[in-house]
């Protein structure tokens, strides 16, 4: 989720802002970080924060993600996000990835593409460690004449951001077994990015957010895995953000479990192989801050379509 500073909005301006989106920018505004958007089912989509992660399943994979937040609070974040990745060459020591994600929260809207290279190492018969980079543009626009502002002749609305561009450069390492176990560290953009106007009326900073991930694959029966997983972010300025979750896979076709993310949401989740190349996975999330007064819960889908090797090689499918 992304969180923007607006600077010098007069005290009768913020009085007159719709009741949800007044408590969206108060919540939004608690740090000068612009942060990387948040997904509860990171674990199927860790491409988008770790370009390491491109290539490590062995086939093209395909997937598609729809985040819509904090459902019934006006100008809540609504997220998409589509990325493809596939091994090059017969050795599959490279990886290549591309995503497209578009993000808009009340008055902002922003587009990111990216590019993702891997290199893999195999440090073992079982461990292989990738390494990955990232490149690419964040395009921002933020239109603050979607704010009702009490008077309409306040400067802040002559000065819109329209199409700000900034670079993107990210890296991240993968290590992992080939069906027990990952560990990754990533920062999807070192780059630190000011967003400003001429007038320095409003200002929009993103800073460099560190994620740290890990997981493991228990065999509780012939028919039942389980996997916790756990995800850190780390951003200079931001509290530390904590999401832990426990998946059962039954059947291999099955997947249910649960996720909290520390003092912000409580989340369920489910997910279904239709077949060795589809997979589609659900996830509802349920506030436990102030905010869940005014809104009913955030949603997210996700699926992913797979071609190649991975469907024919696996006996089972990866979780992870």
């Amino acid at each position: 989720m992304k969180k923007y500073i607006i600077k010098r909005i007069k005290d009768t301006s913020v009085v007159q802002l719709y009741l949800g989106l007044t408590m969206l920018l108060l919540c939004l505004t608690s740090s000068y970080a612009q942060q990387d958007s948040q997904y509860t089912q990171y674990m199927y989509n860790t491409q988008t924060i770790n370009p390491a992660y491109v290539g490590s399943r062995g086939a093209l994979s395909i997937t598609s993600l729809y985040r819509n937040q904090w459902v019934g609070l006006e100008g809540a974040p609504e997220t998409l996000n589509f990325s493809l990745n596939k091994p090059i060459g017969e050795s599959e020591q490279i990886g290549f990835g591309l995503s497209f994600y578009k993000d808009k929260i009340g008055p902002a809207d922003e587009s990111l593409i990216t590019m993702d290279f891997s290199y893999t190492i195999q440090m073992s018969d079982e461990v292989k460690l990738a390494f990955g980079i990232k490149g690419g543009i964040n395009l921002l626009n933020v239109d603050y004449s979607k704010l009702n502002i009490f008077d309409p002749s306040d400067v802040l609305q002559q000065n819109n951001i329209d199409n700000r561009l900034s670079p993107v450069i990210g890296g991240g390492l993968f290590l992992h077994n080939n069906r027990t176990w990952y560990v990754g560290l990533s920062v999807p953009n070192l780059l630190e990015t000011t967003h400003f106007d001429d007038t320095t009326v409003s200002n929009a900073s993103e800073k460099a957010a560190f994620y740290t991930t890990a997981g493991y694959v228990f065999d509780l029966s012939s028919n039942v895995k389980f996997k916790p997983a756990v995800l850190g972010k780390f951003v200079s300025g931001s509290p530390t953000g904590v999401d832990a979750s426990g998946n059962f896979l039954i059947n291999e076709k099955f997947t249910i479990g649960a996720a909290y993310r520390f003092d912000a949401a409580i989340s369920a989740l489910a997910g279904f192989q239709v077949s060795d190349k589809i997979f589609i996975g659900y996830a509802y999330d349920y506030g436990v801050q102030e905010l869940v007064n005014y809104n009913s819960g955030s949603h997210e889908i996700f699926l992913r379509f797979e071609l190649g090797k991975l469907a024919k090689r696996l006996i089972t499918p990866r979780f992870f």
